[in-house]
Formats: C-alpha cells, structure tokens, sequence
C-alpha cells in the first residue's frame, strides 16, 4: 500500500480485529505422514457413477452458460495469484460481469455473469493468467496454501511451477479431463485429505509418497522425480479413461502406476482438512502472512481490488479462503484494519468458517432454493462440524467431510456419506 493509503487506512479504521495464531500444526510421522491405514491399496475398486458424461467443466476461454449468464473459471496453479493479477481480474467482473470473485474448492477464481467473454479472456490473458489456451482447463493442481512460509516438511513452491510447466508441455494432456486435478501436499496433511486424482506427499525435505485417489500407493519417490512421476501417471490416466473424469471412476486405478516399485505399506488414507488458516500467521522468515476467510467464497470485486492493493504476493486456497503472504509487521496491520471492517475474516472462530454452499438460485436452473440466502442465515445456528448447502443433487463443491444439506420441496436433507 502506498504511504497516503496507509494513513488513510489508519485514519478510517476503527473496527477491533481478532488476532489469532494458526492452530498447531503437527508434524506428520516419517513413515505415514500422518495418515491413517483403511486397507491396501491395490484391493480398492471403489468406482464412482454419475448420471451424466458431458465435461462441461469451463474455463476462461470456454466459458459456462448458466442461469445468471456465462461463467469463466480461471486456473490458478497452487492458488497462486499477484496482487497486480488479482485487481485485474476484480476490474474485469466488475466491467463484464457480476462484480465479485468467486473462489471455488480447487482454489480458482471465477466469473459470473458476463456481458462480454471476449474481453474478460483478453483480461485474463493480460494479467498472465492465461499461458497455453490448450491446457487451460487442465492446469488443476493443489498444494499446501503455507508451503515454504511456515509449517511442513518441505517447500514445493518450485514443484508447482514446475509441475505447472510440465502439464502445458505435455499436448496429451490438453485431451484430459477438466476435473483431474493434481495434489502437491507439504507433509503437514492439509491437501492429501482431498482425494486429488494424483499426487505427491512429502515425507520429508527430499522423499514423497505417490498418491492415487489420496489413497498412498506405497510407491515412495524422490522429490526430484515427482513432477515427471506425475506426468506420467496423468498421461495414463488418459490413454485408459474412456468417459472416466477421475481416477475414482476407473476399474482399477491401480494400472495407473505402470511398474512403479511398491516399497512401503499401501493403502493409508489422510484426514479431510475443511478450515483454513485464517488470522495473524507468522511465517519461518519473521514476516507475516494473513489468512482470511470470505463469506461462501464470494468475493466483492471491490474488496479483491484492495486486496490486490497490498502489493504481496496472494494464495487462494481449497477452502474458499484466502492469504496475503510475505508481509512487514506494520503492512500486515494496516491491511488487516482495512480488510476486516469489508467482511474478510481473520477470527479462526467465525461461524462463517462452518458454513458453505453452492451457487444456488438464480445463478444455477437446476437449483430449488437460494442456497447462499439460506445459508447465511444458518450462519449463527447451533450445529456441529461443517455444513455446505447445495441446491440439487450434484452436490457442486461439496468438502469431503461435514453434512451436505440438499434442497427439496419439503427443506433441506442430509446427504448420506459413503461409509
């Protein structure tokens, strides 16, 4: 921020901020990572159904026509973005489209309701967003939203672009699904619990385990070697997959590895992570991060700009929320006192951080009800664990753990989790 921002911030904050620390986190063992055993890997054959095959999953170039008008959806390599970026990004919806940012369960960023695709595309492609538009709908990778700033067994930054470069240069890759996604898990256990197609989870600074439907497979691999092992698994994946959009949904996923030696225990599985990291977040170097939960992922326009006015670097994660990274003390003070009063949220105990829900009436036609109006009103209710309120059977971004609450003509009910 510049100096007269700062002051003015100053001048006009007078909201009190919860300063929280992270909560603990706790090193996972060397040998599992934290995880938990549920049986050998290669005895699973648990295959997803759907009753519908079109992948109709966008992007910014081939973009969604939804009930609200169209929908882009901007991939975020790591949920990595620059301020710079993000104020472009923010200024677009609010030229084209419906003013606000949503983040979605995969740390992307979309927009909604847009007048103009072309421009937004152009804009997108203007803030560098937009490397090969072959594989843009491919570029699905998660990681560990801290990874090399604070926690963790080793930093996979690097990984990540890597990994990032890797999928655009490999043209078999542009025929894959837009719903494979990659997972990049520091050792702290925060991205495995997902359940990404393929991935790596370091055991520590210079080991990983390969994954496969966050399920270990007991191939153990060097960091070193972990972005070509991915490669190779996703290219698979797309010799064999037929209409399958996930690893889940073949027969046996276990062909994916192609001799890959099995030299540990397979089978261990990670408990889902569903909070972020939200507060005053002290990072190894001194300098501070911010985490800051966003009202069920939408973002105001308005409020992303200032974000992106901070000048930092900027990680949307998997959790609908977000951190503004490598901050000075007095830089982190400043924007947290200018951010909290917009609606971001830096208390860990915000109900706000319990609750999500999908995009709902108007903006979905399958929808039965304003799941985002029902759910913030839920917001203060009494209720344990997470609970995300979608508007149909889909279940769009539902987390992999907590109750998912589906709309009807009688409520909301339940959805049964597998067991």
């Amino acid at each position: 921020m510049s100096t007269a921002a700062e002051r003015s911030a100053r001048e006009a904050a007078g909201a009190l901020v919860i300063r929280t620390a992270p909560r603990p986190l706790t090193a996972p063992s060397h040998r599992t990572g934290g995880a938990t055993h549920r049986g050998p890997f290669l005895e699973w054959q648990a295959v997803t159904t759907r009753s519908f095959d079109q992948d109709a999953c966008p992007g910014a170039l081939s973009v969604h026509q939804a009930a609200d008008g169209a929908l882009a959806r901007v991939r975020l390599p790591g949920g990595v973005i620059s301020g710079a970026a993000l104020t472009a990004l923010a200024q677009a919806a609010t030229r084209f489209g419906a003013p606000d940012l949503e983040l979605t369960s995969r740390g992307n960023l979309q927009i909604r309701g847009m007048t103009d695709t072309g421009a937004v595309a152009d804009a997108v492609g203007d803030a560098g967003l937009l490397p090969s538009p072959t594989h843009e709908r491919v570029r699905n990778i998660v990681a560990s939203p801290l990874s090399g700033r604070s926690g963790g067994l080793a930093d996979l930054r690097q990984v990540i672009g890597d990994l990032d470069a890797a999928i655009r240069r490999e043209p078999v890759l542009a025929e894959s699904s837009g719903r494979f996604w990659f997972g990049l898990d520091d050792g702290r256990g925060d991205i495995s619990g997902l359940g990404t197609d393929v991935g790596v989870h370091a055991l520590d600074g210079e080991q990983a385990a390969l994954l496969l439907a966050g399920r270990d497979t007991g191939v153990r691999l060097s960091l070193d070697d972990a972005v070509r092992t991915l490669i190779d698994v996703a290219v698979r994946f797309v010799a064999v997959r037929g209409n399958a959009w996930r690893v889940g949904e073949l027969a046996a996923p276990q062909d994916l590895l192609a001799g890959l030696p099995v030299t540990a225990e397979p089978g261990a599985t990670w408990p889902p992570v569903i909070r972020p990291p939200v507060g005053w977040l002290t990072q190894n170097d001194g300098r501070i991060t911010l985490g800051a939960g966003v009202r069920l992922g939408v973002l105001p326009a308005r409020t992303a700009e200032f974000v992106g006015a901070v000048e930092a670097p900027v990680v949307i994660t998997p959790w609908r929320s977000l951190l503004i990274c490598d901050l000075d003390e007095g830089v982190a003070d400043v924007a947290l006192r200018v951010l909290a009063p917009m609606g971001l949220i830096f208390d860990e105990n915000s109900p706000w951080l319990d609750v999500s829900a999908c995009t709902g009436s108007p903006g979905c036609a399958r929808s039965a009800a304003d799941v985002r109006a029902d759910a913030a009103a839920a917001v203060d209710a009494t209720a344990e664990g997470h609970r995300h309120f979608v508007g149909c059977e889909r279940g769009c971004g539902s987390p992999p753990d907590g109750q998912v609450l589906i709309a009807g003509p009688d409520g909301y009910r339940p959805r049964d989790r597998p067991s």
